[in-house]
């Protein structure tokens, strides 16, 4: 997603780090600490923010690349919840998707982590589909 969003700058802060598998070596990327505030959690504290920085896990390289099959949203009802601020995954780049999956979307001014700092907002937007599809 990222790679055709104007909005994300998550490229810029991520980390390459090599492992090693049966057939050489593979790539999985973290986000550089110093950066996770700006890229990932604008909306939280500096103490969340920070320790978001810290216990990330990293993502393989293939998340980024590798088909995951054919898509739920084609035969099923969406929903999304799309942060205004969003410089991770790019605003542009989830509403852009969001709108191609014919979701209900809400927009909520925050970043890409909005289930933390708006988990009311995430949470109202879960119970009404529930309540949709119940």
């Amino acid at each position: 997603m990222t790679g055709t969003s104007k909005d994300s700058i998550l490229n810029s802060a991520l980390v390459p780090h090599q492992y090693p598998t049966g057939n050489g070596t593979a790539t999985e990327f973290s986000i550089d600490p110093a950066k996770a505030r700006d890229a990932f959690a604008a909306d939280l504290s500096d103490k969340q923010a920070a320790i978001i920085g810290t216990i990330q896990r990293p993502v393989s390289e293939l998340a980024f690349s590798e088909p995951s099959g054919v898509p739920a949203w084609k035969t099923l009802p969406s929903w999304a919840v799309v942060a205004t601020s969003d410089r991770a995954a790019g605003t542009d780049a989830v509403r852009a998707h969001a709108e191609r999956a014919g979701a209900t979307i809400t927009e909520v001014d925050g970043s890409h982590v909005i289930m933390i700092s708006k988990p009311e907002v995430v949470a109202e937007v879960i119970q009404s589909a529930i309540a949709k599809v119940g």
